[in-house]
């Protein structure tokens, strides 16, 4: 369970128990009685924004009433003037401007906060939601938030503790909040307007997939992160995206370059996450080159045995020649006696290779791998062409050449057991650090251009011989 949600079960109880023995004293009514019929005053405009966002338009306007009481030219989110770019969190946002600039820059705020689309507006949550915008500290110091309660039996003396936070973290046990909570507005709009109705809270639907409490999940996780991170002030690790939390996101914003708006993006979030791991120490690359040598010399082995009917004795490879090895496979590769589609043997040696003799070379490689037709997806398929273009006139090689190492890396990753080459890419993707599937596509390329290099000096005539065999 997120741990918004399990706060909220547990000052759930409390609400209903407030909620139920609440009477708004005496001093406060006239007040309470006046902000009430302000609010009712904006109720088709917030109605406006109601029919955008699915928040009741009571919740909205007992949210404008604390942050700017009722200024219909300020922005819902934290006060400033709608016609201006906001700079306290959330920052960046605006400006809001024409006749629909309050109902847009509300509808911005109630986004951001992911109030969007809650379909949970019982009573419970409801007051849970409007203590979320100024935070639950009251709750570890035994006083109930005059945010909701100020001005009503269940704040201050002589029935419960008074005290408010004078500034962030100071609390002061013998201050008493003068101004009206919100709770005490919403119970006297309710005596002047008898749409305002609750389900009860009791068979409410469960808070666990609503859009606030989604976000909760990363907001706590950003909060615990920031605080290992040492931000100060240290953040309440309770869920709530409130202005603290917002205003340690940008200060790690503005210490790493990102942009300052005090808003989870993913950026934000991705360089969280980084700061927040250890640099482990960096691994030492595997040896790979003994293996990827001994995979070549069963591949020559393989292609000779191929070619003459019979096991092939070869000389033995210098581990610290791999250039060798490479060039002395591709040798033999060229002077295999391949079938012409006449049928007629090519004999070996007898000039540079035909675009039918490097087709009939892939259909060899293609049969040792396993392989029976070259796989070609959209991307590599098209590198091909690309290639081609640049090596100019030798688009059959370099179609053939796509192709083999296509179907090469898709044998690779399917079958990470298999030898030849196959065994030799997948060795080579696995020996990289950091070359998966998302590098694929540049490793093709590279090794294409590569190989296909050395099919164009043949095509040229001039590729240096084969070093002779011992």
């Amino acid at each position: 369970m997120a741990i918004v949600e399990a706060l909220f079960q547990k000052f759930k109880a409390g609400y209903e128990s407030n909620w139920q023995k609440m009477q708004i004293r005496p001093a406060s009514a006239g007040q309470a009685s006046k902000e009430a019929a302000e609010l009712l005053h904006n109720k088709s405009i917030y109605q406006e924004i109601e029919a955008l966002t699915h928040v009741p338009w009571f919740f909205i306007g007992l949210c404008h009433d604390r942050e700017r009481h009722f200024n219909l030219n300020t922005y819902l989110g934290n006060g400033q003037d709608l016609d201006r770019v906001t700079t306290i969190v959330p920052k960046g946002r605006g400006p809001f401007l024409g006749p629909n600039a309050f109902v847009n820059g509300a509808v911005d705020a109630l986004r951001i906060q992911k109030l969007v689309g809650a379909t949970d507006w019982s009573l419970t949550r409801t007051l849970f939601r409007l203590e979320a915008f100024n935070g639950f500290g009251y709750h570890s110091r035994g006083v109930n938030s005059p945010y909701l309660w100020s001005g009503s039996t269940v704040y201050g003396p002589p029935e419960e503790r008074k005290g408010k936070f004078v500034a962030d973290g100071v609390f002061d046990p013998d201050k008493l909040d003068p101004q009206i909570g919100v709770a005490v507005v919403l119970k006297e709009l309710m005596a002047l307007d008898g749409s305002i109705s609750f389900e009860d809270s009791s068979s409410a639907p469960t808070g666990s997939h609503e859009p606030d409490v989604v976000l909760a999940e990363d907001v706590l996780h950003v909060q615990r992160s920031l605080n290992k991170l040492g931000i100060e002030p240290q953040l309440v690790e309770d869920g709530i995206n409130g202005k603290h939390t917002m205003a340690a996101i940008a200060l790690f914003q503005q210490q790493h370059g990102l942009h300052d708006t005090g808003l989870l993006d993913a950026a934000t979030i991705a360089a969280i996450a980084t700061a927040s791991v250890p640099a482990a120490p960096a691994a030492p690359a595997p040896n790979a080159l003994p293996q990827i040598l001994q995979q070549l010399q069963a591949l020559e082995r393989a292609i000779l045995s191929i070619n003459n009917g019979a096991a092939t004795s070869i000389a033995p490879i210098n581990p610290n020649d791999p250039v060798a090895v490479i060039e002395r496979v591709l040798g033999v590769l060229q002077k295999m006696n391949l079938p012409s589609a006449t049928g007629a043997a090519i004999p070996a040696g007898s000039g540079t290779p035909s675009a039918e003799q490097l087709q009939q070379l892939m259909n060899v490689i293609l049969a040792i791998t396993g392989q029976t037709k070259p796989p070609l997806g959209q991307v590599n398929g098209a590198l091909g062409e690309t290639i081609g273009n640049l090596l100019n006139g030798n688009k059959t090689a370099i179609g053939i050449g796509g192709s083999l190492l296509t179907s090469l890396l898709s044998a690779a990753a399917a079958s990470p057991q298999t030898g030849g080459l196959t065994g030799i890419v997948q060795l080579i993707a696995t020996s990289v650090p950091g070359l998966g599937q998302f590098a694929l596509p540049v490793f093709l390329a590279m090794t294409a251009w590569g190989v296909l290099g050395k099919f164009e000096k043949w095509s040229q005539g001039t590729a240096p011989p084969p070093k002779p065999q011992v």
